[in-house]
């Protein structure tokens, strides 16, 4: 992973943490895909939660110089997506991340230990 973009990762793995997301997967995408490097999936247990995470993450990334690109499902937040480029973002609620199964559909990419970042 270049470092720009574990740069990115790490403070977004951060603002996640403040914020008490839930069962946070990283995965790197950057031999499977050319829609990013890396894909971050996190949960929350509500509307507010999610919202606040989401808030979090843009304005931590957002004071490195990272700035979001598109956020998408902010209003309902039953699955956020946040764009920063060659990080994206996924922000779910329990019901919408077992529907989608995001980890199962990108196996084809390595899974990050975040112990490790």
């Amino acid at each position: 992973m270049e470092s720009r973009v574990l740069e990115m990762t790490k403070l977004a793995l951060d603002a996640l943490e403040d914020k008490k997301a839930e069962e946070i997967r990283v995965i790197d995408i950057s031999e499977v895909s050319v829609v990013a490097d890396v894909f971050m999936i996190a949960g929350g247990n509500n509307h507010s939660q999610i919202q606040a995470v989401c808030n979090n993450v843009e304005e931590k990334l957002g004071r490195a110089g990272f700035h979001v690109k598109q956020i998408e499902g902010y209003d309902t937040a039953n699955w956020v997506l946040m764009d920063f480029g060659d990080l994206i973002v996924h922000i779910f609620d329990k019901e919408n991340r077992l529907l989608y199964d995001l980890e199962r559909l990108w196996r084809d990419g390595k899974t990050v230990d975040i112990e490790s970042l």
